[in-house]
Protein backbone atom coordinates (compact mmCIF):
# COMPACT_ATOMS: atom_id res chain seq x y z
CA UNK A 1 0.00 0.00 0.00
CA UNK A 2 1.43 3.51 -0.96
CA UNK A 3 2.47 5.88 1.65
CA UNK A 4 -0.19 8.76 0.13
CA UNK A 5 -3.77 7.74 -0.51
CA UNK A 6 -6.12 9.71 -3.01
CA UNK A 7 -8.20 11.94 -2.10
CA UNK A 8 -11.22 10.39 -3.32
CA UNK A 9 -12.45 6.89 -3.70
CA UNK A 10 -15.61 5.74 -6.24
CA UNK A 11 -16.81 2.31 -5.61
CA UNK A 12 -18.04 1.20 -8.76
CA UNK A 13 -21.54 0.12 -9.20
CA UNK A 14 -23.40 -1.35 -12.79
CA UNK A 15 -24.53 2.20 -13.75
CA UNK A 16 -21.85 4.56 -12.38
CA UNK A 17 -20.08 4.75 -8.56
CA UNK A 18 -20.59 5.89 -4.90
CA UNK A 19 -17.87 9.04 -4.68
CA UNK A 20 -16.42 9.04 -1.22
CA UNK A 21 -13.84 11.54 -0.09
CA UNK A 22 -10.80 9.43 1.70
CA UNK A 23 -9.89 11.05 4.91
CA UNK A 24 -6.52 9.96 6.78
CA UNK A 25 -6.60 13.37 9.21
CA UNK A 26 -7.94 12.11 11.87
CA UNK A 27 -7.38 11.70 15.94
CA UNK A 28 -7.06 7.62 15.37
CA UNK A 29 -5.38 7.98 12.15
CA UNK A 30 -7.91 5.30 10.48
CA UNK A 31 -8.87 5.72 7.04
CA UNK A 32 -12.55 7.20 6.96
CA UNK A 33 -14.41 7.12 3.60
CA UNK A 34 -17.21 9.80 4.01
CA UNK A 35 -19.75 9.16 1.04
CA UNK A 36 -20.27 12.58 -0.87
CA UNK A 37 -21.89 11.98 -3.85
CA UNK A 38 -23.43 9.21 -6.20
CA UNK A 39 -23.11 9.23 -9.71
CA UNK A 40 -24.47 7.55 -13.22
CA UNK A 41 -22.16 7.33 -15.89
CA UNK A 42 -24.55 6.55 -18.76
CA UNK A 43 -26.80 10.00 -18.17
CA UNK A 44 -23.75 12.21 -16.18
CA UNK A 45 -26.51 12.77 -12.93
CA UNK A 46 -24.59 13.30 -9.93
CA UNK A 47 -26.31 13.76 -6.70
CA UNK A 48 -24.84 14.98 -3.59
CA UNK A 49 -25.13 13.36 -0.65
CA UNK A 50 -26.01 14.02 2.89
CA UNK A 51 -27.30 17.44 1.91
CA UNK A 52 -23.50 18.39 0.76
CA UNK A 53 -22.74 21.20 -1.63
CA UNK A 54 -19.79 19.90 -3.79
CA UNK A 55 -17.19 21.73 -4.35
CA UNK A 56 -14.82 22.77 -7.48
CA UNK A 57 -12.32 20.37 -6.47
CA UNK A 58 -15.21 17.34 -5.54
CA UNK A 59 -16.95 18.19 -9.52
CA UNK A 60 -13.24 18.10 -11.27
CA UNK A 61 -12.51 14.54 -9.70
CA UNK A 62 -15.76 13.38 -10.39
CA UNK A 63 -15.18 14.50 -13.78
CA UNK A 64 -12.03 13.45 -14.61
CA UNK A 65 -12.92 10.07 -13.03
CA UNK A 66 -15.81 9.70 -15.34
CA UNK A 67 -14.21 10.61 -18.14
CA UNK A 68 -11.31 7.75 -17.61
CA UNK A 69 -13.97 5.13 -16.87
CA UNK A 70 -16.31 6.11 -19.96
CA UNK A 71 -12.95 5.45 -21.83
CA UNK A 72 -12.01 2.45 -19.66
CA UNK A 73 -15.76 0.84 -20.76
CA UNK A 74 -15.51 1.74 -24.24
CA UNK A 75 -11.99 -0.34 -24.48
CA UNK A 76 -13.77 -3.28 -22.72
CA UNK A 77 -16.78 -3.13 -24.98
CA UNK A 78 -13.97 -3.36 -28.18
CA UNK A 79 -12.00 -5.49 -26.57
CA UNK A 80 -14.78 -7.86 -25.85
CA UNK A 81 -16.18 -7.93 -29.57
CA UNK A 82 -12.11 -8.96 -30.39
CA UNK A 83 -12.70 -11.78 -28.24
CA UNK A 84 -15.32 -13.06 -29.53
CA UNK A 85 -13.71 -13.00 -32.93
CA UNK A 86 -11.58 -15.27 -31.76
CA UNK A 87 -14.09 -17.59 -30.51
CA UNK A 88 -15.87 -17.55 -33.87
CA UNK A 89 -12.16 -18.30 -35.06
CA UNK A 90 -12.45 -21.33 -32.05
CA UNK A 91 -15.57 -22.38 -32.91
CA UNK A 92 -14.93 -22.87 -36.44
CA UNK A 93 -12.04 -24.83 -36.29
CA UNK A 94 -14.15 -27.29 -33.11
CA UNK A 95 -17.09 -27.62 -35.61
CA UNK A 96 -14.54 -28.52 -38.71
CA UNK A 97 -12.27 -30.46 -36.73
CA UNK A 98 -13.91 -32.48 -33.26
CA UNK A 99 -17.87 -31.48 -33.40
CA UNK A 100 -19.74 -34.44 -33.70
CA UNK A 101 -22.99 -34.51 -35.53
CA UNK A 102 -24.90 -34.58 -32.52
CA UNK A 103 -23.01 -31.64 -31.34
CA UNK A 104 -23.30 -29.28 -34.47
CA UNK A 105 -27.48 -30.39 -34.28
CA UNK A 106 -27.48 -28.93 -31.11
CA UNK A 107 -25.37 -25.83 -32.16
CA UNK A 108 -26.55 -24.91 -35.50
CA UNK A 109 -29.54 -23.52 -35.38
CA UNK A 110 -28.55 -21.00 -32.65
CA UNK A 111 -25.10 -20.07 -34.63
CA UNK A 112 -26.19 -19.59 -37.93
CA UNK A 113 -29.53 -17.28 -37.01
CA UNK A 114 -26.74 -15.86 -34.59
CA UNK A 115 -24.33 -15.09 -37.05
CA UNK A 116 -26.87 -13.90 -39.64
CA UNK A 117 -28.75 -11.38 -37.49
CA UNK A 118 -25.26 -10.05 -36.87
CA UNK A 119 -24.12 -10.31 -40.54
CA UNK A 120 -27.34 -8.60 -41.84
CA UNK A 121 -26.63 -5.69 -39.13
CA UNK A 122 -22.84 -5.46 -40.33
CA UNK A 123 -23.97 -5.09 -43.52
CA UNK A 124 -26.96 -2.40 -43.35
CA UNK A 125 -24.32 -0.11 -40.86
CA UNK A 126 -21.65 -0.83 -43.75
CA UNK A 127 -24.02 0.73 -46.27
CA UNK A 128 -25.04 3.59 -44.09
CA UNK A 129 -21.61 4.14 -43.76
CA UNK A 130 -20.62 3.96 -47.06
CA UNK A 131 -23.43 6.31 -48.58
CA UNK A 132 -22.20 9.07 -46.11
CA UNK A 133 -18.52 9.22 -46.61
Amino acid sequence: MSAVLPDYYFRVRENGAFVFKVDTENRQRRIELDQIAVLNIKNGDVKPQGGRELSDEDNAAIAEWMEQRRAQLKQRDIDDILRTVDHLNLTTHWAQARASDEDLEQVTDALLLAMHDLRTMLVRKKADRLTKG
